[in-house]
């Protein structure tokens, strides 16, 4: 049954309908568009623009159809143009004439609009379901190594210490504003735009804030143009959904180079690797691999969005039908990159001996060298400048600034004396760090409570 006949005499050529038809990727909004056509004919009994009769007999077999579809009872017809097509005409093919009142007022252009947020809704709940449950790990693993002391890098190059729990940290704050992101997404998503109809509203007496809180949605959109032509929703959660990937991504990225013999930082688990067909030494990190693979999928998806909407007028053009395909394969990617990272991390064992030798020989305690002469009162500048000569000297004689004798560091500077060494460990260098925000224990100990805090409003 197509929608829009009567103008037409003759039928679709087959492969147009093929190339015009969305039920292949639309019909997983079938819960969605129930829910919706049971609120809007529930308003149109309420207003008397059907029998309540008729409304009652509406909802009743709708609901029947849900249930349907879920145990499996009703399948759903991949020939129909849309779910939103087929559910009509099941509704149809069941209780009649009736049936074909549930489309009074309303177009498939507000109807579908209406769909796909609260499709939206729901899917970017698990999402931050997900999300949460993967910062809940990292404060445990932050916990565990909150003294576990490694290099800290910039350019990739050894810079100062830290501890592996506060790394974790730092990813536990990213997947917040991932959060905080889909929150607004979602905010800005929670409105009906049921009632604009094609584009124009409708003469019928509808209620539309009484649908909005059937629905649970906080209120309804302010123009009816605006309110079949906008896919701002998607475009923002994809967004959302690019940043989540990009801290995946990049925390991947990490894991991959602790994986390697030039690090070897972590182990992954064995569930979470793979080997070669050809090497039997190999242990390849390809969950990580893939994760950081598919971020560009998920970057693509984003594209399409804002490619499609950039250049169509008001109000909605068929180039629209492109949203769903993209947006659903944004949070499907990241929903299954989640399901594999999760466990990945949680998992993998970390070798905090060759963390801290690494720490130790990269001379990353340079600056508390140099800050130990200015606290001696020295200027910055000047102490500096001895430290590189210290480093210099160190590089020459194949040693590390703490096995450089006094002798040599007096020689550069007469400031120096056996205090230095206490100033130079590794574990001063970060215990020292104890500023907010820092890597020192007791502030990895404040950060953890403030993200429990944290969690606890989101939940």
């Amino acid at each position: 049954m197509k929608l829009w006949t009567g103008r037409f005499k003759r039928e679709i050529d087959k492969k147009t309908n093929d190339f015009n038809s969305s039920i292949s990727f639309d019909s997983r909004m079938y819960r969605e568009d129930i829910e919706g056509s049971v609120a809007h004919a529930t308003m149109l009994g309420k207003q008397g623009i059907i029998a309540e009769s008729e409304s009652e007999k509406i909802v009743l077999e709708l609901n029947k159809i849900l249930a349907d579809i879920d145990n499996g009872d009703c399948i759903i017809d991949p020939e129909c143009e849309d779910i939103h097509t087929f559910i009509e005409g099941e509704l149809t093919r069941r209780i009649g004439d009736t049936g074909k009142r549930l489309h009074t007022a309303r177009s498939r252009n507000d109807q579908v609009a209406l769909d796909i947020r609260l499709y939206l809704e729901k899917h970017s709940a698990k999402v931050k379901t997900m999300l949460l449950e993967l910062v809940d790990v990292l404060i445990e693993k932050a916990q565990q190594y909150s003294c576990a002391v490694m290099p800290g890098y910039t350019h990739l190059q050894r810079a100062q210490p830290i501890v592996f729990g506060h790394h974790f940290l730092a990813y536990c704050q990213m997947f917040l504003r991932d959060i905080s992101r889909i929150n607004d997404a979602v905010n800005r998503m929670d409105v009906s735009p049921l009632g604009s109809g094609a584009l124009a509203g409708t003469t019928y007496n509808i209620d539309r804030q009484f649908v909005a809180d059937f629905l649970g949605m906080q209120s309804v959109t302010e123009n009816s143009l605006d309110g079949v032509s906008d896919r701002d929703f998607c475009i923002e959660l994809a967004c959302a959904m690019s940043l989540v990937m990009v801290h995946l991504s990049r925390f991947c990225e990490e894991v991959i180079m602790w994986c390697s013999s030039e690090f070897k930082f972590v182990e992954l688990d064995d569930a979470f690797s793979t080997g070669s067909s050809i090497m039997p030494q190999k242990k390849n990190p390809d969950i990580a691999e893939l994760v950081r693979g598919k971020s560009g999928r998920v970057f693509g998806d984003m594209i399409t969005l804002l490619t499609v909407m950039k250049g169509i007028p008001l109000a909605y053009n068929k180039d629209m039908q492109e949203d769903k395909e993209a947006i659903f394969d944004a949070i499907d990617t990241v929903l299954m990159c989640l399901t594999a990272f999760i466990p990945m991390i949680k998992t993998m064992t970390v070798k905090t001996e060759n963390m801290r030798k690494a720490a130790a020989g990269g001379f990353i305690n340079a600056t508390d060298c140099a800050d130990y002469l200015v606290k001696k009162g020295m200027p910055f500048r000047d102490a500096y400048k001895a430290t590189g000569e210290i480093v210099a000297r160190c590089i020459e004689l194949d040693l590390t600034l703490e096995e450089l004798p006094i002798e040599e560091y007096r020689s550069v500077c007469e400031v120096f004396d056996e205090g230095v060494y206490e100033a130079i460990s590794l574990e001063t260098c970060v215990s020292g760090r104890n500023v907010y925000g820092g890597p020192a224990e007791q502030s990895i100990k404040t950060q953890v409570e403030k993200i429990r805090e944290t969690v606890k409003c989101i939940k």
